[in-house]
């Protein structure tokens, strides 16, 4: 997309974009979007989180026109689910075999509901998230962990078969989740996936070929727009298959510098400071 041209559709990451450090999005940012939606802009969300994750970190009265969630796993515009994917029962099965010999924190995604964990597998995810929390770990990630265990997990017995659209593993130990990337690098042989991460504490897993641009293109083709009428902007890794689809990429100033480089703009504040707010009202309503 040329820098002067204006985009149709503009597509938002959550964590590190729309959220601040604390998982909050201001009254700015919800003002911002009606503004866009009014004008006749398309905004959606294109986001790691889980379908059930969503709505209860946005304020009370934000609307978009769609949701990308579980890094492309699932896809609703309006009311409409557009597409949806679900792990195979026996590689869901097999993750929890692997996580539970290498001691890995993780969260079961089902396709609608609370996140769910083996009840046997509490004590290890527990301890995972024991204070302090290492500096490397964003304040976020560490909340958010935090609140799934004392909240939104579900402590089931066995894993029955149903829609399930991610894992999310975690380790506060770096190169804990260096391992276990390579343990699920192993494993892709024999049954592929797609794994992604938002930081260099966590680990996703998705159906293969799954990631944000590939539900971004279905929406696309739901709508009838091309790649050159989007516009994305979004902080972290997961986004970088967003970034190489769009138009025009935009990072957040709290992005990683590597991330800043591969992008075409970058905002002037971060997502502490209502970056896209002022990003978007810059933009489009200077």
């Amino acid at each position: 997309m040329n820098a002067r041209q204006t985009p149709k559709a503009i597509f938002l990451d959550m964590d590190g974009t729309i959220l601040n450090h604390y998982n909050e999005v201001s009254e700015k940012t919800k003002e911002v979007v009606a503004r866009m939606r009014e004008k006749g802009f398309y905004v959606f969300i294109a986001t790691g989180r889980g379908q059930g994750e969503i709505y209860p970190l946005l304020p009370e009265g934000f609307e978009v026109d769609g949701i990308i969630s579980s890094n492309g796993m699932t896809g609703y515009i309006g009311e409409e689910k557009v597409f949806e994917h679900s792990l195979p029962l026996p590689l869901v099965k097999k993750i929890i075999e692997k996580a539970q010999e290498q001691q890995v924190y993780y969260e079961l995604f089902p396709a609608s509901g609370e996140r769910m964990v083996l009840k046997q597998d509490q004590s290890l995810l527990e301890k995972e998230v024991e204070d302090p929390k290492p500096e490397s770990v964003g304040i976020n990630e560490w909340l958010s962990r935090k609140k799934a265990l004392e909240h939104e997990i579900d402590w089931v017995e066995e894993i029955k078969p149903d829609t399930y659209s991610k894992f999310y593993c975690f380790a506060k130990d770096q190169d804990h989740i260096v391992q276990w990337q390579k343990t699920l690098d192993q494993m892709k042989p024999w049954i592929d996936f797609t794994t992604s991460s938002s930081s260099k504490h966590n680990v996703e897993i998705m159906v293969a070929g799954i990631t944000k641009a590939s539900g971004i293109q279905s929406f696309l083709e739901h709508l009838n727009l091309s790649k050159n009428d989007i516009l994305a902007i979004g902080d972290s890794y997961n986004d970088l298959t967003m970034f190489e689809l769009a138009g025009q990429a935009v990072a957040m100033k709290n992005a990683p510098a590597d991330i800043q480089t591969m992008v075409d703009d970058v905002t002037t504040f971060t997502c502490d400071n209502d970056g896209v707010y002022h990003y978007l009202m810059d933009r489009f309503f200077s």
